[in-house]
């Protein structure tokens, strides 16, 4: 009967733990998503190199990650925050299709 209450107070101890640490990645997200650096425009062209090789630094096909990024950042002027995903923030990277209609931009 202990053993039970102690299991059932350290799952509640843990669900709440888990509950702060979303809470507070989420205004951390929404910190750097407001930051103003991202968005249409926000570089200019010269800032594209670094902003692509931040962009493809976590993937396997590291040399058509840079090509692509650099061609759509060169267009759009915008490279969207984080390593994958997140394009919303910049509607010319994400609208931008492939002939076959995936996406252009990584």
């Amino acid at each position: 009967m202990a053993m039970a209450k102690l299991l059932c107070m350290l799952v509640i101890a843990l669900l709440g733990i888990s509950m702060v640490a979303t809470q507070a990645m989420a205004k951390e997200a929404q910190y750097h998503l407001d930051g103003g650096q991202y968005g249409p425009g926000s570089l200019k062209s010269s800032q594209c190199p670094s902003q692509c090789s931040r962009r493809c630094s976590q993937t396997q096909y590291h040399k058509p990650c840079m090509f692509f990024c650099q061609k759509c950042c060169a267009k759009c002027l915008c490279v969207p925050p984080g390593y994958y995903g997140n394009k919303a923030v910049c509607p010319c990277y994400n609208n931008w299709k492939t002939k076959r209609g995936g996406p252009k931009c990584p």
